[in-house]
């Protein structure tokens, strides 16, 4: 196997939210925090991680309503890693700009761009942009079929004749600018439950799964399930990887994870959620069982291995930061991610597969 090419690809990814510093009361501009999130991604870069991913959000407390367009700017000051969304809200999105403009930054980044579509876990958008929580479910599954059937139409270089019912219907379409590979990679994002996994596998759509929190135990099923479905389907397993992906932080020992990172995640629930979370949460998060990816290296590299026995999953999406931690603590967490856990945990999986 290539260097260049490892095994076990790890990166980091942000949903771009902008929010106040419990410890200070105080909030950086929202140009600040823009920067910021170009910023994590060069560092990442440089540290040998392959991906970073950029989510998506229309309410107060986000500066990534315009995600794409950050991505764009990531991708003028990077050269390698690949350029994902987290998610994409193609519920609420006209599939064919959101492929126009996914294409674009895919040829801005000479092929490195990723879509991963999903249905949003908060629905301030809808409204906002013309739409009913009330379709929540037929949005998503129109607007994603659509955009696979124009991502499929491009790269055969078809036109596409398409009627639905939450846009303009489509006569004769062809789709400009064309990805740096005729195609563009589409993600499904899965929130856990085994039937969104389910329908990932029938669309023929590699999944990135949810695992924020909890058991990691439970999310076995929806893995299974997605598998079992694709075999059913006559997928190829190459083509159907699986990323996973959680809230990260990392200090010299677990205490001090907990110590710091509580602030900032209680914080973040209560402006996000108006809810508050106890400290105990992330103590007992520390268990090596659970999803969470909070403690020391080592603490983390040992819920990585025990994950992957479990999943077998190919890529980890580090969520390392909460839109108010310090600039200083999300730059160590992609540090240590890069320097130690990533060599870690690839090396493993190569040990592991061989």
């Amino acid at each position: 196997m290539s260097s260049t090419t490892p095994s076990f690809k790890v990166g980091i990814s942000s949903i771009g939210a902008h929010l106040t510093d419990p410890l200070t009361n105080t909030k950086v501009t929202e140009q600040a925090r823009i920067r910021q999130l170009i910023d994590m991604a060069v560092q990442a870069e440089a540290g040998g991680l392959d991906s970073y991913a950029l989510g998506e959000s229309h309410e107060r407390g986000f500066v990534s309503a315009a995600h794409t367009v950050i991505l764009g700017a990531i991708a003028q000051a990077t050269r390698r890693i690949t350029l994902k969304s987290s998610v994409t809200v193609v519920s609420t999105l006209d599939p064919v700009r959101v492929f126009e403009d996914f294409a674009t930054l895919d040829l801005i980044s000479n092929g490195r761009a990723q879509i991963v579509a999903g249905r949003g876990s908060r629905i301030g958008g809808f409204g906002l942009l013309g739409y009913s929580p009330e379709d929540y479910e037929a949005l998503f599954d129109e607007k994603l079929d659509l955009l696979t059937a124009i991502n499929r139409a491009c790269e055969a270089g078809e036109s596409l004749n398409w009627q639905g019912k939450f846009r303009a219907p489509l006569r004769n379409a062809h789709f400009y600018p064309r990805p740096a590979n005729g195609k563009l990679p589409i993600w499904h994002a899965v929130g856990g439950h085994s039937s969104s996994a389910i329908a990932a596998a029938k669309r023929g759509l590699p999944m990135v799964l949810t695992t924020l929190a909890g058991d990691s135990r439970s999310f076995k099923q929806p893995i299974d399930a997605y598998r079992k479905t694709a075999e059913a389907a006559g997928h190829a397993a190459l083509d159907m990887p699986i990323v996973t992906t959680s809230w990260f932080h990392t200090a010299n020992t677990d205490e001090q994870a907990v110590q710091e990172f509580y602030p900032y995640f209680n914080g973040m629930m209560k402006e996000l959620r108006a809810n508050s979370v106890p400290i105990e949460f992330l103590r007992e998060s520390l268990d090596v069982s659970n999803a969470m990816m909070i403690g020391s290296a080592q603490t983390i590299i040992d819920k990585l291995k025990y994950q992957y026995r479990l999943y077998r999953q190919q890529q980890f999406l580090a969520h390392v930061d909460t839109g108010a931690l310090p600039a200083e603590l999300v730059s160590n967490n992609i540090d240590v991610l890069a320097k130690v856990i990533a060599p870690e945990i690839r090396a493993f999986v190569t040990k592991e597969s061989s």
